[in-house]
């Protein structure tokens, strides 16, 4: 389905811009005014981490005239992997300070408007309105509906991408023209079902290659050009080298969108369950630092699990733990491992899967189970700095 022009073009472009701009503009279907288009565009980009990077990256590259970037994180060393727009000298920077000089270097033509703040209900709408487009390179559901819902009820179009180890996917959302990112996902995952990047890991190039599919899908509404995504999901694995494309329609059933919600508590960080189970039964690092001085003395009262995988536990652990992976407790089959005559303690990176486990383990009468707050992150911060983070 091809789509009028999102932006009307430029007065006109100086003699640096063409110079700068001309394998673009001696592209018949781009040209001069394809290029003025561009200049005139008003792109927001959601995240600069590891698909915002080379999103970003290329967006300035190719004359987007203005780029916002709402960002509120900061620079840290395990986002060098993937997140391209970042250098080691930017280490503890805002992000969106850093991706803004990188974006100035790329190109001094582009106007950069930094947001650096958290995105949610009271300010979407606000920021979202001075823009044409919307491309969103965040890692978490309850920021795809917030932004997919801002843009259904502004009338804006959509990019969206999504990456997990070797696998990524990619689409355009334009509720005007066809189906939103609710006809996709109607309902969020169960809290804890799908794990987030940091838990899973990703391969760095792979945030290139669905970014650059982004961002041509943004310079093709901008300009006119071609056959959006518009109705189609392209999902890319890296292992076969494989891409393939999948229809998405409408949902008739589908209810309309008519404000905005809290979506943290649409997508749930963790299951009620799980809150349910963690009140009460939750130790901090520096308790669990002293039960484990009194182990070292000797007593012997409690049993530490690691419900992390095994790639993570070769980054970093608890001492005195035994691995036992969060799958083997959904299938019942680590229940067995556990002693019957003293308390398990259970920690994994952040405290969102030990607290899944917990609830799993409460209910098949493990009582006086607890889980520790702020996991292997936690420890690594506050008692031992010498493992790495990740």
């Amino acid at each position: 389905m091809s789509l009028p022009p999102l932006v009307e073009p430029a007065a006109e472009l100086t003699v640096d811009e063409v110079r700068r701009y001309s394998r673009h503009i001696i592209i018949p279907e781009v040209g001069m005014i394809g290029q003025k288009r561009m200049k005139n565009a008003r792109v927001l980009c959601i995240g600069a981490g590891g698909l915002g990077s080379p999103s970003l990256m290329y967006l300035a590259a190719a004359g987007i005239g203005t780029i916002g970037i709402v960002e509120y994180d900061e620079v840290d060393e395990s986002n060098l992997q993937r997140q391209i727009i970042h250098g080691q000298s930017d280490i503890g920077r805002p992000k969106a300070e850093s991706a803004r000089d990188s974006v100035r270097e790329i190109n001094p033509h582009v106007n950069v408007i930094v947001h650096n703040t958290m995105l949610d209900s009271s300010n979407a709408l606000e920021i979202f309105a001075d823009y044409d487009l919307i491309l969103d390179g965040t890692d978490n559901f309850a920021t795809r509906y917030l932004v997919n819902d801002a843009a259904v009820l502004l009338g804006k179009p959509y990019v969206w991408g999504s990456i997990y180890r070797f696998e990524g996917q990619a689409s355009v959302f334009w509720d005007e023209y066809g189906p939103n990112y609710r006809d996709l996902y109607p309902e969020p995952p169960p809290p804890g079902m799908v794990p987030s990047c940091a838990e899973g890991g990703v391969l760095g190039v792979l945030c290139a290659s669905i970014a650059s599919i982004m961002t041509t899908e943004a310079i093709k509404l901008v300009t006119g050009i071609g056959e959006p995504l518009i109705g189609r999901l392209m999902v890319y694995d890296a292992l076969e080298m494989s891409y393939r494309t999948l229809k998405i329609r409408k949902d008739p059933a589908g209810e309309p969108i008519t404000e905005l919600i809290d979506y943290e508590a649409f997508c749930g960080a963790v299951s009620d369950e799980a809150t349910a189970a963690v009140k009460d039964s939750t130790i901090s690092v520096v308790q669990l630092a002293q039960m484990l001085d009194a182990r070292e003395r000797g007593d012997d009262s409690f049993f530490l699990v690691d419900v992390r995988e095994p790639n993570e536990w070769d980054i970093s652990r608890i001492p005195g733990s035994e691995l036992i992976p969060k799958g083997e407790f959904i299938s019942g089959d680590a229940l067995s491992k556990l002693p019957q005559d003293k308390p398990t303690v259970l920690y994994c990176k952040v405290g969102n899967r030990s607290a899944e486990v917990l609830a799993l383990v409460k209910a098949a009468g493990f009582s006086d189970a607890v889980h520790v707050g702020g996991g292997v992150s936690a420890w690594v911060n506050q008692i031992d700095p010498s493992q790495p983070s990740y």
